[in-house]
């Protein structure tokens, strides 16, 4: 009895957090990210202003929960749809197609957003520390993608390569973001143009020649873009 009580507490919660958080993504969309207040959420959701602080901090929080939600989603789409393929150009594109399929539905509200993401002080920025979580999880996927393949590549930028992978994603979600074609069709068309030449890239570093740049490039994303984050740490 104790056991069920404490799993409806428990799904009412969820079931709570989650009105808050389509609210909030339906209010941010209509109204602007800057002129939706937590008030305004609170009541358009039907809660008290402390019942929805109580579930997130900030408005900030609720972008967050927001970046979680997509990635999870993401992950787990991502990860069946790679399953059958050992080509990693083919792995790559599967990746980011399943990235597209899910964020598709919030590309307006994307557009409301940006300017805050792109602010380097901002934790809604996806590199910023309080987006490392979600960001690590995208990753992750990056890596699996590789590790799932038949490339070969140069054993040395094993560990760093699934961070230049995504900053081909970022590449790819900011081209999104202001992509107006119907279904997001360019940019469908930029991820299966760039993923062969990425892979391709890839295998480039078998040749000693080529491998410093690798190098030097995971070093430049974690002196300037990815601040705090240590080598290999993704």
């Amino acid at each position: 009895m104790a056991r069920d009580r404490v799993e409806n507490t428990t799904a009412r919660g969820d079931e709570r957090k989650a009105l808050i958080l389509d609210t909030a993504l339906r209010l941010f969309e209509r109204d602007g990210y800057e002129k939706t207040t937590m008030r305004a959420i609170a009541k358009e959701a039907g809660v008290s202003v402390g019942n929805a602080y109580y579930y997130f901090g900030s408005k900030d929080h609720l972008i967050q929960a927001f970046y979680d939600e997509v990635s999870e989603r993401h992950v787990a789409q991502a990860l069946a749809a790679m399953r059958p393929h050992r080509d990693l150009a083919t792995r790559l594109s599967a990746d980011l197609h399943t990235w597209i399929d899910v964020a598709e539905p919030y590309r307006e509200f994307a557009t409301q957003f940006v300017k805050n993401a792109v602010d380097p002080n901002s934790p809604l920025s996806p590199f910023s520390p309080e987006s490392k979580p979600t960001r690590d999880k995208v990753i992750d996927v990056h890596r699996r993608a590789v590790l799932g393949s038949t490339a070969k590549y140069d054993p040395g930028i094993a560990e760093n390569l699934p961070d230049l992978l995504w900053m081909h994603h970022m590449a790819i979600v900011l081209f999104w973001v202001y992509d107006r074609s119907p279904g997001a069709r360019r940019t469908r068309e930029l991820v299966d143009r760039t993923s062969p030449m990425v892979a391709r890239i890839i295998g480039l570093s078998r040749f000693k020649v080529v491998r410093p740049l690798f190098r030097e490039a995971d070093k430049l994303i974690r002196d300037f873009l990815l601040p705090g984050d240590e080598p290999g740490g993704a």
